[in-house]
């Protein structure tokens, strides 16, 4: 019996994912040749993704993580060092893609970051196509890789719009279920790593990769290729920026970010509302799953599937912020269990509900296009005139949770902390819970008391604008701005210090 009816009898019996052996595809590729599944199936999920992020392109950013990288990419590029004069709690890969686009197309807009956002969600689709139909069948293939389209902008537009961080991680969590499905440990580890390396809960992948080993038996020697293959890129970032540091803006650091005291309520209201926008956009995986599940059907060669959403929802969950765009890493492992799903019911029923869904996925869409822009154009005033009252080289404090601003006015921050949330503990997590300056991350006042004095701001600006990290609540800051500046006006409610003549 040839491999791959070995492979699928196997599979048949003990209804569980056991990865194929890599020279058991020639039959899938004779039915490329045969029926044109890709040359049909790409350009389709080519024009879906890019009538899905066609919002994208309308903003200048979406949403102050853009704003973030931006920035710092800027400083990157004017000779800082990351971890150490650029910081932010998250691994180094995106700062320097950021940095890179930069350096090839200009740094005054973000469109090279949305093409490549554009290329990500592509490629991330095309693997599950290929997963899907490599388990279940040419359809499966389709229905996984448009449900996945469909599903990634069912959230909040500033979530789901922006090129930020789970856009890029998605793909490598998607290669490395793709190449552990294939038993490639070595590529699959690889995978892992350059998922960590974009943001930390992409190592959660690491989870269902390793069950799929289990369940592969394919030894030790597959798992130290595996497991070297996914410490070695992230031992040489650890070599590269400094042990100590990466692990400290990684992980340790963040103790009091992470926490939830006093903001349980919060945390959950933002949780449930994400979940509820997520399970519309993914309306279609909804319905399949619930058919089978009243119909009692088992789905197979979907264990490893299950796991990977759990671990998903496992790095969901980390830290309790529940920002919208976490969710976005449940999306590929329920376009799969969708698939698998799909296969139960009949065609014309499946066609039904995945219109119903691109349905939901055009009121998505419009939210997009009519999403207000108060507070864009508030920072984009405010830029203007920070760039009005100072030179190119003159550094700038803006104490606020909009980096962006920075950007848009193109000055260089007085400050390593690009948002008041370092030394406040404030995010929108938060909502004014556990707030002020005993609640920063460790040694961070220091530094930038420091900061302060060796190279004073030409110009402060507190953006607070009534929130609880507003300069009258912070001592320290409260009182070098009465000993060295003057107030100077005002901005949409945001308040201008110059420095004092006397």
């Amino acid at each position: 019996m040839p491999p791959s009816r070995t492979a699928e009898s196997l599979r048949a019996r003990t209804r569980i994912f056991v990865p194929a052996q890599r020279g058991s595809a020639p039959s899938a590729a004779a039915a490329d040749r045969a029926g044109g599944f890709w040359p049909r199936l790409l350009p389709l999920l080519a024009l879906l993704t890019a009538a899905t992020r066609m919002p994208s392109w309308v903003r200048p950013l979406w949403n102050p993580d853009e704003g973030f990288l931006a920035t710092q990419a800027r400083q990157l590029a004017a000779g800082g060092t990351l971890y150490g004069t650029v910081v932010d709690r998250k691994p180094p890969l995106l700062p320097w893609l950021y940095r890179g686009a930069f350096a090839l197309f200009g740094d005054r807009s973000l469109w090279p970051l949305k093409a490549a956002a554009l290329v990500a969600v592509l490629a991330g689709a095309v693997l599950l196509a290929s997963l899907a139909r490599r388990r279940w069948g040419d359809r499966a293939g389709v229905v996984a890789g448009v449900c996945y389209v469909l599903a990634s902008v069912g959230l909040v537009p500033e979530d789901t719009q922006a090129a930020t961080f789970e856009v890029f991680m998605l793909p490598w969590t998607v290669l490395a279920i793709w190449c552990a499905d294939r038993g490639r440990w070595a590529s699959a580890g690889l995978a892992v790593a350059g998922a960590v390396l974009t943001k930390q809960t992409g190592g959660a992948v690491l989870i269902p990769v390793l069950c799929m080993l289990w369940q592969s038996r394919s030894g030790p020697w597959a798992l130290a290729r595996l497991l070297s293959a996914a410490a070695v890129p992230t031992a040489a970032a650890a070599l590269a920026w400094g042990p100590g540091r990466l692990l400290f803006w990684m992980a340790t650091g963040s103790g009091s970010y992470a926490s939830v005291d006093g903001a349980l309520g919060y945390a959950l209201g933002r949780a449930l509302a994400n979940f509820g926008l997520l399970t519309a956009g993914c309306l279609a995986a909804l319905v399949a799953l619930l058919h089978a599940a009243r119909r009692r059907i088992r789905l197979s060669a979907t264990a490893d599937v299950w796991v990977w959403l759990g671990a998903s929802a496992v790095a969901v969950t980390a830290g309790f912020q529940f920002f919208g765009h976490y969710f976005l890493q449940l999306t590929p492992p329920v376009a799969l269990l969708a698939a698998a799903a799909f296969e139960h019911m009949r065609p014309r029923t499946v066609v039904t509900v995945i219109v119903l869904n691109a349905l939901v996925t055009t009121g998505f869409l419009a939210w997009a296009w009519l999403f207000p822009r108060d507070e864009l154009g508030h920072q984009q005033r405010l830029a203007d005139v920070v760039s009005a009252r100072t030179t190119s080289t003159e550094p700038v404090l803006l104490w606020g949770m909009h980096p962006e601003a920075y950007w848009f006015a193109d000055r260089p921050p007085a400050s390593r902390y690009l948002t008041a949330g370092f030394l406040t503990n404030f995010s929108g997590g938060r909502n004014g819970v556990r707030v002020g300056e005993r609640y920063a991350m460790d040694g961070a006042w220091p530094y930038f008391r420091e900061e302060l004095s060796s190279d004073p701001p030409a110009l402060v600006v507190d953006d607070s604008r009534g929130k609880p990290y507003g300069v009258a609540h912070i001592p320290t800051l409260r009182t070098f701005l009465a000993r060295h500046y003057e107030r100077a006006g005002t901005v949409d409610g945001a308040v201008l210090y110059v420095r004092s003549r006397s």
